[in-house]
């Protein structure tokens, strides 16, 4: 089962009714001028805060750590209640910041003192609260759409975290009472919803909050279940800057976190330019980077005494930031952290050194975020081939100022601009029919025709953008211009036609010009046989007209070369193709099976005498040398 914790969704309700713009009773001294005052001037009085603006001021710290540390899947439900229920934000990501909640709460504005107490209640903020953790968040939605038929395998946790000004422990327990039965109703409304989500667990954590100098009328109280769904737990402070405490401890033990100091910062005076003072800063963050101090047994483990009460802190001696490899620490742990006094001065200036000076480590680590590294590197990878045979955009750097870009989160104008042209250049590379840089490993011949060379280019980019499209609307606007550069018009699909026929016909010429390399040792042997069986057929003829009483005597010729004096075709054009071996093979075979030719078997110097019954018959005689004379 994929659990969502009660971090995942935090509920803030803060009461509004009239009681909450009283004072706090806690002063501060507005006029701070003690030195050179003109006499006759009488001070500024000190002012306060009233129980509306401590409770704000103290949430909006708790949001402000929480953000710091976990900017994603940590979310917070702002409701301000009075007459009815204000919700200031929603679950979405967009919501989830300070400049937001803030911004939302000065257009609420403080309690109108002079209204109707009766007309307010903290209870519509209460009843909105149970109806916010109904609904389902983007991230319960992912997982969700993942597990597909076991959605119901995820879970629904969170927390109402409720500032008020409680009239008695029996109206603390009503407050209870009322969260109790409101979960009830809205988880059946919830099993029959496919846009809600039952409340498995709850967790509501009741700050009642009173002015300084007065007694308590509500106890504190433990955790304590009230039910399988429902646990809750009470906590009676003073307002002011105990109120803020209290929220910095809540904020702790809700998101497991842990305290670190910087001690011994050393920081110049702003009255005395010359001296230095030295500073301490206390730092939030997950408490998984104490792990390996406690399991070292040196966890230099104290304690601060900031209000009167005591709290563990890992303490840090501040050394001056060195540039020697060798004398720097190992990194064993990256983890985001936030000052608990952010305001302060030696606070301040800490942060804007760690951000405008290289890293530096700090007895430990302050490095980048670890969530914002994993992000980073799942935006550069989501289309991203294993080795460069399989792709051919990453080979080109045409492709580049595209590529670059289109991993951004966020995309300027002048990025929109410089895609579109990169998709035109390769309009026009494929216009001038250019060749591209196609792997041809694995492949027989050379390899896929130019117009298949783009479409495999086209489509590796549009798989590339798609992979980012849902980043902003201006990614879509790159893939809308791809889209639209793709679908060529009917003259262009012409022209690729004629192309894809004009190489078909140099395809189809240069494969009949190698059938006809293949083809041309046998031919060559037919044309040899041929003139070879004409030569004989004159030879033939010339005997018979030079056996004649009244023939002349023939001109010399070129003396004729004979079948065993001519040199091989096999031999004069290079290796022997199969149907000469086989040829050979077979005539060898026949010649076996035959008797010779008698002519051939009397014949002087492979000539034999014709007609020889003729020669005979007229008186003539045969010389060794095969000519005839009369006797």
């Amino acid at each position: 089962m994929k659990i969502f914790s009660e971090s995942h969704k935090t509920v803030f309700v803060v009461d509004h009714c009239p009681y909450m713009a009283e004072s706090c009773r806690q002063h501060v001294e507005f006029d701070m001028l003690v030195k050179n005052r003109t006499q006759g001037i009488i001070p500024l009085a000190p002012i306060s805060k009233s129980l509306w603006t401590c409770s704000v001021e103290s949430s909006m710290e708790y949001c402000r750590i929480m953000y710091d540390i976990f900017p994603f899947k940590k979310l917070v439900n702002f409701i301000v209640s009075d007459s009815g229920a204000h919700v200031l934000n929603s679950w979405t990501q967009e919501d989830q910041n300070l400049q937001e909640l803030m911004a939302a709460l000065a257009a609420v504005g403080p309690p109108n003192p002079r209204a109707d107490p009766e007309c307010c209640s903290i209870l519509h903020g209460l009843v909105a609260a149970v109806e916010a953790l109904c609904k389902i968040t983007e991230y319960q939605h992912e997982a969700r759409t993942m597990l597909m038929e076991n959605a119901e395998r995820v879970g629904n946790r969170g927390r109402i975290i409720c500032i008020t000004n409680a009239k008695s422990d029996s109206h603390v327990r009503m407050l209870e009472d009322c969260v109790q039965e409101t979960i009830h109703e809205h988880n059946k409304l919830a099993a029959n919803s496919d846009h809600l989500m039952q409340i498995q667990k709850c967790e509501l954590v009741l700050i009642h909050t009173y002015p300084v100098g007065e007694d308590s009328l509500v106890s504190d109280r433990p955790k304590k279940e009230l039910s399988p769904v429902l646990t809750s737990e009470v906590h009676s402070v003073r307002a002011g800057r105990h109120l803020a405490t209290k929220l910095n401890v809540l904020v702790q033990q809700h998101f497991d976190l842990a305290s670190t100091t910087i001690t011994n910062i050393p920081m110049k005076e702003e009255q005395h330019a010359n001296t230095s003072a030295n500073y301490d800063v206390e730092l939030l963050h997950h408490k998984e980077a104490h792990v390996d101090f406690l399991k070292s047994g040196d966890n230099h483990i104290g304690g601060n005494s900031r209000e009167g009460t005591f709290k563990e802190t890992v303490t840090l001696k501040w050394c001056t930031p060195r540039t020697n490899s060798v004398e720097l620490h190992y990194c064993t742990g990256a983890y985001r952290i936030s000052p608990v006094d952010v305001n302060s001065r030696p606070s301040s200036c800490l942060t804007n050194f760690l951000l405008n000076e290289p890293r530096y480590k700090i007895d430990g680590s302050l490095e980048i975020p670890l969530e914002r590294a994993k992000d980073q590197l799942e935006k550069h990878t989501r289309y991203w081939p294993m080795i460069i045979s399989q792709t051919t955009i990453f080979n080109m750097q045409a492709v580049v100022p595209l590529a670059s870009v289109i991993v951004k989160e966020a995309m300027t104008d002048e990025d929109v601009l410089n895609c579109q042209k990169t998709i035109y250049n390769l309009v026009d590379m494929e216009r001038k029919n250019d060749p591209l840089p196609i792997s041809t490993v694995g492949t027989r011949g050379k390899g896929p025709k130019r117009d298949e060379q783009y479409r495999i280019m086209w489509n590796e980019l549009e798989t590339l953008v798609r992979a980012h499209i849902n980043n902003s609307d201006k990614h879509q606007r790159v893939l809308e211009c791809l889209m639209a550069c793709r679908s060529k018009p009917p003259e262009e699909e012409e022209r690729k036609k004629r192309g894809r026929k004009r190489e078909d016909k140099e395809d189809k010429s240069e494969k009949l010009g190698k059938d006809y390399e293949s083809d041309k040792p046998w031919q060559e042997s037919e044309r040899l046989k041929g003139i070879l069986d004409r030569e004989k057929e004159e030879l033939a003829e010339a005997e018979v007209i030079k056996d004649s009483p009244d023939s002349p005597e023939p001109p010399n010729k070129k003396p004729l070369i004979t079948m065993d004096e001519m040199p091989t075709v096999e031999k004069a054009k290079g290796p022997m193709s199969l149907l000469s071996l086989w040829s050979n093979r077979i005539n060898t075979a026949n010649s076996r099976k035959h008797q010779e030719f008698i002519g051939r078997l009397n014949s002087v110097n492979n000539k034999a005498e014709l007609y020889q019954h003729l020669k005979e018959e007229n008186g003539m005689e045969t010389t060794e040398n095969g000519k005839a004379g009369r006797q």
